[in-house]
């Protein structure tokens, strides 16, 4: 239940198989090729069809084994999506393909998502050939431009004609696990330039630090002349560094910091032992990182301690994350005038998020300035999500579902229903390519109105890919249909399932729209499947416990199973948890013995919210977040009446530990 992303179903141990037979095989008399059009039509039914050969023609692409790739290209002259078939046959070989292919392929395929897929690719290799002027002609009809490596390369071509780019090259690289090759050579670049300084190296390797970002961390070693060995020990064996105060040097110093982040996450005692005996070797900014740094680590163990320490942190460089620790610091000890300090310190980005425009209406209601706070509120209560539903009840209303729009008619299916892209989407969903379909679908809502993204949606509908029509009814602003939204497949099996055993229909719903969109065969990198995403050893544990005798692994997708024995175990937590929606939905993504633990350290009770948002782990924090505010707006559609996110995350109290791990872990 932890770690949703999807496999792409890419069958790679099929495809190398079918490479084997398809390299005997001869060509099929193929008739002139055609352009890409209805691809309603069937594929061949011979043995090793079409589809298998452009899986095969994938599977050498992702390999880089161009050799491979140019002969399933030669034998799908015919394939009904050509524009794939040409773009595998680049991507088997990005780096060694000339200009002049990139063009011709641009040019065959404008304005298509996997032309913008290849300009990407290509924008990425000609970053890293140095070759501007074409970058920056390209770079120019990007339309995307999602990718973190272009934006530093785009940065980087601005910095090689002398521009000054080190703001934007700082709001940029925030994340050290995605740093790659085009965002060192930038960093390297500006502070070869003198853009950034030292202070700007050594600020991301502690923000690498902070991650666990090792590599990272490693890559930017040597721009300081600072050894691997050096960082990796401070961050992977910081008692060493800290047995003495570290020499006046600003290396030694600087490691010494990142050792005390290091060791505040196992042993906090420790790392302040080791910055009091220091403190006089430290001048007073080192001193206030040193305790940011101690900081955040504690911050995260969620000990009180870490509110002390943050205080006696000011004027420290922060990474964003530690922005928001502070400030969650502050929530979880109930310190209204901190969150408000601490908000309005944040920067930009992150103050305007809806988050702590949340909270920091909160807290100017806790000083009496509730018009203030009722402006902040009347700002996002609009919005449709967790923080939108708790403005809105802040603002004395109830969280009800809009009017429906209007039923969609045959003649505004049409031309929804012929659209190119979203036809190739079909076509890779079933063939279980869910990357390349998911592709082919957003880049045909870009252009949508609001009113063509509910037809699309009833269009995923009609072809029962209800997490397309979730998603793609999402995307809407002011019309909205929510039974698209907010779906509930198999009412019937889960009315049942859910009386059976007394636990709350809405709730398992909203959980399941978080957990898998209502895709019955969804299957997670870890290993959870079906509708409600079940681990392995939790779904035989759970059939097991409720005398599931005759169960077997790969009945976990049947869709009635898997509501059985998901239900079930989350009424198992629920339990096991005082009855708690707030603490039950983060034991279903994290564990049940995470959120006792993280309950054991509050020192009062605290609202829901609270905690919910101070949840350590960023996954199951938006997770919870989720669960309980898509359970809020499905219990306002199946009961009818109006509904509180507040009274349903209620009021989360310390409790102390005790006895073993459930098995059911």
């Amino acid at each position: 239940m932890s770690n949703k992303k999807y496999f792409p179903f890419s069958r790679i141990d099929r495809t190398l198989v079918i490479c084997a037979m398809l390299a005997v095989l001869p060509a099929p008399a193929f008739a002139a090729p055609r352009p890409e059009a209805n691809l309603s039509t069937n594929m061949s039914t011979s043995l090793v069809s079409d589809d298998d050969r452009f899986m095969a023609l994938r599977d050498a692409a992702m390999h880089e084994d161009s050799k491979a790739a140019d002969m399933h290209a030669a034998l799908l002259k015919h394939y009904p999506i050509p524009s794939y078939v040409d773009y595998y046959q680049i991507r088997s070989r990005l780096r060694s393909a000339s200009n002049a292919e990139y063009l011709s392929f641009l040019k065959k395929y404008e304005g298509s998502a996997i032309a913008d897929r290849l300009r990407n690719d290509w924008l990425v290799v000609l970053g890293w050939r140095g070759d501007w002027a074409t970058f920056d002609q390209q770079y120019s009809l990007f339309q995307l431009a999602d990718d973190s490596q272009v934006k530093c390369y785009g940065l980087l071509s601005k910095a090689v004609k002398q521009q000054r780019v080190a703001v934007e090259a700082r709001a940029l690289i925030t994340t050290p696990k995605q740093i790659g090759e085009a965002c060192i050579a930038l960093i390297s670049t500006l502070y070869e330039q003198a853009q950034l300084t030292d202070a700007d190296i050594w600020a991301q390797i502690r923000i690498a630090a902070e991650s666990a970002a090792l590599p990272a961390a490693k890559r930017l070693a040597p721009l300081l002349n600072v050894s691997e060995k050096r960082i990796v020990e401070a961050i992977e064996k910081p008692q060493n560094l800290l047995k003495k105060a570290p020499s006046n040097d600003r290396v030694a110093k600087e490691l010494f910091l990142l050792a005390l982040g290091r060791m505040a996450k196992t042993d906090e005692d420790k790392a302040v032992a080791a910055l009091q005996r220091s403190a006089t070797q430290l001048s007073n900014s080192e001193k206030a990182q040193a305790w940011a740094m101690i900081a955040l680590s504690t911050a995260q163990r969620l000990q009180a301690s870490a509110l002390e320490y943050w205080k006696r942190s000011e004027n420290a460089s922060l990474s964003l994350d530690a922005y928001q620790w502070r400030v969650r610091t502050a929530l979880r000890e109930g310190q209204w005038p901190l969150v408000k300090s601490w908000i309005n310190a944040m920067p930009p980005s992150l103050k305007n998020m809806p988050t702590w425009v949340y909270w920091f209406g909160r807290a100017l209601q806790q000083e009496g300035k509730k018009e203030e706070a009722q402006i902040l509120f009347a700002s996002i209560s609009d919005q449709m999500h967790f923080y939108g539903q708790l403005a809105l009840e802040e603002r004395g209303l109830s969280i009800g579902t809009p009017a429906l729009a209007k039923a969609i008619t045959a003649e505004e299916l049409q031309p929804i229903a012929n659209n190119l892209n979203l036809q190739r989407a079909l076509k890779f969903y079933a063939m279980n390519l869910r990357f390349e379909g998911t592709r082919e679908w957003n880049w045909a809502l870009r252009s949508m109105s609001e009113r063509e993204l509910l037809i699309a949606a009833e269009f995923a509908r009609q072809n029962e890919l209800l997490d397309r029509m979730v998603n793609t009814s999402d995307k809407t602003k002011s019309e909205f249909d929510f039974n698209q939204r907010f779906p509930t497949p198999y009412n019937d099996r889960m009315y049942k399932a859910t009386q059976a055993i007394g636990i709350d229909m809405a709730w398992v719903y909203g959980l399941i729209r978080q957990e898998s969109r209502f895709a019955s065969v969804a299957k997670s990198h870890a290993g959870a499947s079906g509708l409600m995403q079940l681990m392995p050893k939790t779904a035989k544990y759970v059939a097991k416990k409720i005398g599931l005798g005759a169960y077997v692994p790969h009945q976990v997708n049947d869709v009635d199973t898997n509501i059985t024995l998901g239900t079930n175990y989350l009424n198992m937590v629920l339990s096991d948890l005082g009855g708690s929606q707030a603490l039950a939905s983060a034991a279903y993504n994290a564990g049940p013995g995470r959120p006792r633990a993280w309950r054991a350290t509050l020192s009062h009770p605290v609202e829901g919210a609270i905690f919910a948002e101070t949840i350590p782990f960023w996954e199951t924090r938006d997770y919870v977040k989720n669960v309980l505010s898509n359970a809020t707006y499905y219990a306002a559609l199946l009961e009818k009446k109006p509904q509180s996110l507040k009274a349903r995350l209620g009021v989360v109290a310390p409790k102390s530990q005790s006895g073993d791990e459930p098995e059911y872990q």
